[in-house]
């Protein structure tokens, strides 16, 4: 900006973005200030009222986020432009980058496995250092001493809404991305921080004993639901508990695969959960970074699914694992429990085979072998457990393997530590079996797609360089054909970057989603009778 009025350059040699005008430089001190206080009660200064530091430092980082976005963006016109994000050392893996991801994943390693060097208490002693600091806060909502998950709550909730404010100045011509990103504030704030330590205030009386609880998450990505101690927890606590049970169980069979139908992944993706909340809001300025080579694709469809095949083994394992053989004791014995899982997950496949094999073209073999995979394992599972092993491995053993590899390292170091370097959908792209598994109900029967104007494309590629998930958008739209991938979040960002109104979210009938790959050229079809058509 230059006095009062709004910037209108369009210069790329020499953007002004990258320099920092006075009240940036003001705005990232007062930041700076706030980090440093919560660096000094990590190393364990004593602050002599913690209440007033906390809300100091947690008050200026706030601040300083306000002041910055505001000084970024409300200067500027509306609509998204090439900002210099390749001029940027943090934003195109320079020195500030790998900075920051070593940090984040430094804190990450420090957090998961030794929370000791936060000041976790052991022993029924008084919290120290960073994490005495949230004591005040944790107190005031559930009544007990902050943990490290208190403190990752905190910050995790505080960075979706300081980035959420700062992402709805940038995107404030798109009402459909100030709309989504209100409803992942809100169930960020709502559903993943708040009623969880209210939960925990409800079990001061003994009548509750609710797990700590995330309404929002959903299994597989609430991986210890059907935990023993998950479970006795819920059916210990009268109605309430038995609800939420049955609303966990809904969750999976009934609501997902209804509102995948109506409206793609998109309603949880980027809309609901919490990773994909905080991956667009702080890490909105490393999406670019996303690959979109093919052998980065080719290594998505294997791990993520892959992934989605350890989590299905392992939650019919821990199961497996507390139930009993003796009919008047358990409803529900591990032989009926086996088998219904078989059933259930042939019932699925054969379906999916019968109905949908045509779209899935290739992929239909690499899901056969994932099906004779699971099924050959239950069968395994069957003789090699015993009362305290499962595949001749402890019980506990495998269940905190489980907990380690897909929720600690790689939806926690992996998905978040590496934002600054691989782009902020990591985790979701790569990992998240809840995204394996609305990926591949929104690629067979959903009604979402994303339609494209071919003739209006100028093929300046904002809409792949922008595409987090590593979808090459541009091919498609040269095309004019609907994108309907299992990747997608439908987070609309490719739609808001397009100068030219080429893209559009959709929620359609299913005829006619998934268009050919080939190019229609005049010679080749009788366009008229196939616009008549449409």
């Amino acid at each position: 900006m230059k006095g009062n009025k709004l910037d209108h350059s369009l210069s790329l040699a020499k953007p002004d973005v990258t320099d920092f005008s006075a009240t940036q430089k003001a705005a990232i001190a007062i930041g700076l200030i706030g980090l440093f206080i919560l660096a000094l009660a990590f190393l364990n200064t004593q602050f002599p009222n913690r209440t007033l530091f906390l809300c100091l430092a947690l008050g200026l980082i706030t601040l300083g986020t306000i002041l910055y976005s505001n000084s970024i963006y409300k200067n500027k016109t509306e609509g998204i432009k090439n900002d210099g994000v390749w001029f940027k050392s943090v934003s195109s893996r320079g020195f500030w980058a790998w900075s920051i991801g070593i940090i984040l994943t430094l804190f990450y390693i420090v957090l998961y496995f030794y929370p000791e060097y936060l000041g976790l208490a052991a022993n029924g002693e008084n919290n120290t250092g960073l994490i005495s600091l949230f004591d005040p806060l944790s107190k005031l909502l559930s009544g007990n001493p902050a943990s490290q998950w208190f403190v990752y709550g905190t910050l995790y909730t505080l960075a979706i809404l300081i980035f959420g404010y700062k992402f709805l100045l940038k995107y404030r011509h798109s009402r459909y991305q100030q709309l989504r990103t209100f409803s992942v504030m809100f169930f960020q704030l709502g559903f993943a921080f708040l009623i969880p330590e209210f939960m925990s205030r409800l079990n001061e009386s003994p009548n509750y004993n609710l797990p700590y609880y995330d309404l929002k998450s959903i299994w597989p990505l609430n991986y210890y639901l059907f935990d023993s101690w998950s479970v006795n927890g819920f059916l210990s606590s009268g109605t309430l508990g038995l609800a939420l049970l049955i609303f966990g169980v809904l969750s999976i069979f009934v609501i997902t695969p209804i509102l995948t139908y109506k409206y793609g992944k998109r309603w949880y993706c980027s809309w609901v959960c919490g990773c994909g909340g905080l991956a667009e809001t702080a890490g909105d300025p490393f999406r670019h970074l996303s690959s979109k080579k093919l052998a980065a694709w080719k290594l998505e469809r294997w791990l993520i699914y892959t992934v989605l095949v350890f989590s299905i083994i392992m939650t019919t394992a821990v199961v497996y694992s507390y139930l009993g053989n003796d009919t008047s004791k358990y409803w529900l014995t591990k032989d009926v429990f086996l088998l219904g899982v078989g059933i259930l997950l042939t019932l699925v496949f054969a379906l999916t085979m019968l109905f949908k094999r045509h779209e899935l073209g290739k992929d239909a073999k690499f899901g056969a072998i994932g099906f004779f995979v699971i099924i050959a394992t239950l069968i395994i599972l069957h003789f090699t457990s015993s009362t305290d092993h499962i595949f001749l491995i402890k019980s506990s053993s495998l269940r905190s393997a489980y907990g380690f590899y897909i929720g600690s390292i790689f939806s926690g170091v992996i998905g978040t530590g590496f934002y600054p370097i691989f782009g902020s959908r990591v985790w979701c792209r790569f990992g998240c079996p809840m995204a394996a598994i609305l990926g591949f109900q929104q690629r067979l029967f959903s009604k979402f797609r994303i339609t494209t104007n071919g003739g209006q494309c100028i093929s300046c590629g904002n809409c792949s360089t922008y595409c987090e998930m590593g979808i090459d958008v541009r091919a498609y739209a040269q095309k004019g054909e609907n994108i309907v991938r299992s990747s997608c979040v439908g987070c609309g960002i490719c739609s808001a970057v397009c100068p030219r109104g080429v893209l559009k979210l959709e929620n359609d009938s299913m005829k006619g989603r998934i268009n050919p790959n080939e190019i229609l050229l005049g010679n080749d079809v009788d366009l008229m009778t196939l616009v008549n058509k449409n």
